[in-house]
């Protein structure tokens, strides 16, 4: 399945420098990240409210919807589906607790070298 999340990312890039009058992805990123990232924040409280309505067919296409918007901004920032699909198998097997504990434990380590 994660093959669509590649045929979607491709589409995504290749629209990446295109018409911003003929293409929706375009125009996104003919407005920049401030652009990309909201419509995200729009897309992550809709598809939020639908499962607080328990609509599963909205949830299903809210979903989708914040997915996509995703993976625009994954191409604004050089990034595949393929990464972030690593970070999943890489967190395979590891306790959420225990996933969450490292990772704060990296930044305050980080912090202190800066």
């Amino acid at each position: 399945m994660s093959d669509i999340l590649e045929r979607l990312a491709d589409v995504v890039e290749a629209r990446k420098g295109g018409d911003a009058d003929a293409s929706y992805v375009s125009r996104l990123f003919a407005r920049g990240e401030d652009a990309i990232l909201k419509k995200i924040g729009e897309e992550a409280t809709e598809t939020v409210m639908a499962a607080k309505d328990g609509d599963k067919l909205r949830i299903v296409g809210e979903t989708a919807d914040l997915w996509f918007h995703c993976l625009i901004m994954l191409a604004h920032y050089g990034l595949r589906p393929t990464d972030v699909l690593y970070e999943l198998r890489r967190r395979e097997g590891i306790s959420g607790i225990d996933e969450k504990a490292a990772r704060t434990e990296s930044s305050r380590v980080e912090a202190e070298r800066k």
